[in-house]
């Protein structure tokens, strides 16, 4: 969102998809998501990301073949609710000055950039142990597509219905947009 500090308190919708739609995570099984090895890695990944950032609090989330949905709360003690800058802490530009984007420290951008990093690296270890046969990721090759897409969640509604569709989305596989 525009001029929104994503290094400001709320709450996320954040939803990460897999580089090129592969459903490497898992399977859906009569309703229920199945995880493939790389889905486990994901999963302890995410819980782990959780535990080491104080500021930010996993609310719900789910692993789905091709990408995952997270709701994610950020409370930084000493920001308030309605912090603005540009989105994912872009500096405003002058016409003589090119584009310079950094990411806040405590942000989701810096999450999400921490996580999809750590992704890559213990994914490449997974394949190295089990002398798998499978390209690997790095910088020129993400396991996750290098964008995300994110929503702020603005009231209790909104926030019932998206994790209404996160507890129900194994179950609506077959129609999910996001499936290849």
């Amino acid at each position: 969102m525009p001029d929104w500090d994503y290094s400001g308190n709320g709450i996320y919708f954040l939803t990460i998809v897999t580089q090129n739609r592969v459903c490497n995570l898992g399977n859906v099984n009569n309703g229920k998501m199945v995880l493939s090895d790389f889905g486990k890695i994901v999963e302890t990944e995410l819980l782990k990301s959780f535990e080491i950032r104080d500021e930010l609090f996993l609310d719900e989330y789910i692993i789905m073949p091709n990408h995952i949905h997270i709701i994610v709360i950020l409370n930084n003690p000493n920001i308030g609710i309605d912090s603005h800058v540009d989105t994912h802490g872009a500096k405003p530009i002058t016409e003589s000055e090119p584009p310079k984007l950094f990411r806040l420290p405590k942000s989701i951008s810096s999450f999400m950039a921490g996580y999809k990093s750590a992704i890559n690296s213990i994914i490449d270890d997974y394949i190295d142990q089990n002398q798998l046969i499978t390209q690997k990721f790095n910088r020129n090759n993400h396991f996750f597509q290098s964008n995300y897409h994110d929503r702020i969640i603005r009231n209790k509604a909104e926030y019932e219905r998206i994790k209404n569709y996160i507890i129900n989305n194994p179950n609506n596989w077959k129609n999910d947009e996001l499936r290849k």
